[in-house]
């Protein structure tokens, strides 16, 4: 079945152009140097599913004349990933009677629950609540006949959850990617790492480790996100492998799921 994947975002959590830096990607007249927080969008079958619900969901979905969502993914509970859940509400409203599906792993559905209690403790009596329930997985999310199996990854020292969805995999926030998961990435069309910086980071990949991935799974195509004001959009791609680009918002991509 065909696909398109929309990058909605591919900065890191404090976005590109950072508050109050005077940089020269945050003040280049180049749109890729602007990034807006990390997340894609996945449309399949007449499907529309969302991977995390940044700070910038408002804007993201706006800017892709986003009309509706069929169900959300998170990878996990950072607050770059999770804050755009209230602006989900009126998308959620078209599925009344029924809810908007939010799925996550068990501990970050908590803390999801647990940072949006207004909206699921049933103790808020105003209207315009979004209509969303959390659904937590412990395995392959089967969603309108397309997988999407949760790839383990690390970042720092937690555990938290890249996807592969058919011929495509979307990995953001990883310092490494265990040797099980890479079982999990042979034989891709397209690749997405965290790819920060050149500068090591305690919770981050840098541009070479995720070349050296690229290098070893070999994917047709990969592409980097999650991606910090040290790496000018124009002069980072002309250092990299033809296979491999930096990703910006606002990309599409096509592939088979």
């Amino acid at each position: 079945m065909k696909a398109t994947l929309t990058v909605l975002g591919s900065g890191t959590s404090m976005g590109v152009p950072t508050i109050g830096c005077d940089c020269a990607v945050c003040h280049s007249s180049d749109p890729h140097d602007r990034r807006t927080r990390p997340s894609v969008l996945v449309e399949f079958g007449g499907k529309t599913v969302l991977i995390d619900a940044t700070p910038d969901f408002r804007e993201q979905a706006i800017r892709e004349h986003i009309r509706k969502l069929d169900a959300v993914l998170f990878t996990h509970s950072h607050a770059d990933h999770i804050l755009g859940l209230d602006d989900l509400r009126p998308l959620s409203f078209r599925h009344k009677p029924n809810k908007l599906p939010l799925y996550a792993r068990p501990a970050a559905a908590d803390f999801i629950r647990s940072t949006f209690r207004y909206i699921f403790d049933g103790d808020y009596k105003y209207g315009g609540l979004a209509q969303v329930e959390l659904k937590p997985f412990d395995g392959t999310i089967n969603l309108f006949g397309a997988a999407f199996e949760p790839i383990p990854v690390i970042h720092g020292e937690t555990e938290i959850d890249g996807f592969r969805f058919g011929s495509a995999a979307y990995l953001t926030d990883h310092s490494s990617v265990p040797e099980t998961s890479l079982a999990k990435l042979q034989n891709l069309d397209i690749l997405f790492l965290d790819a920060l910086r050149h500068i090591p980071h305690p919770t981050h990949s840098t541009v070479e480790n995720s070349l050296r991935i690229v290098e070893r799974l070999k994917p047709r195509r990969a592409f980097f996100t999650h991606i910090c004001h040290d790496l000018p959009h124009e002069a980072t791609n002309a250092s990299l492998p033809p296979n491999v680009r930096l990703s910006f918002d606002g990309m599409k991509l096509e592939f088979e799921i």
